[in-house]
């Protein structure tokens, strides 16, 4: 492990009730990014995650690959970086605070940029 965040609690995105302990690793790997995944869903059942098809619902465990120092990433069962992260405090707040100069490969924008365009007074769109 290179870096990793402090925990913060968030609430929940849909239907779950439960509030959210959330963070981010910088990791190094020699695995690609669905060999990665495979690793890191063996680990979420190991803590009893179990996949029931029910987007958003209450979970144990939930990682994601959200960047990749490879750049982009996009087949059926994966894309990286993560469709969604870009509009997401939980997502952003822990990963600025141990890779705020890392740069998404879409935007070319930095996670410190991309965070403060998400959380100012008025949304950059």
């Amino acid at each position: 492990m290179e870096a990793v965040s402090r925990v913060i609690e968030t609430p929940p995105l849909g239907p779950s009730r439960r509030r959210y302990a959330n963070a981010a690793a910088v990791l190094e790997s020699s695995l690609d990014p669905p060999e990665l995944l495979d690793l890191l869903q063996d680990i979420e059942s190991a803590f009893g995650r179990i996949r029931r098809g029910a987007r958003w619902g209450a979970r144990v465990l939930d990682l994601d690959i959200v960047l990749w120092s490879g750049g982009a990433w996009a087949e059926p069962r994966l894309i990286v970086p993560h469709p969604q992260f870009r509009a997401r405090t939980f997502v952003l707040a822990p990963a600025t605070q141990i890779a705020s100069d890392w740069r998404d490969p879409i935007t070319g924008l930095t996670l410190a940029q991309l965070q403060a365009r998400l959380t100012r007074a008025d949304p950059l769109a």
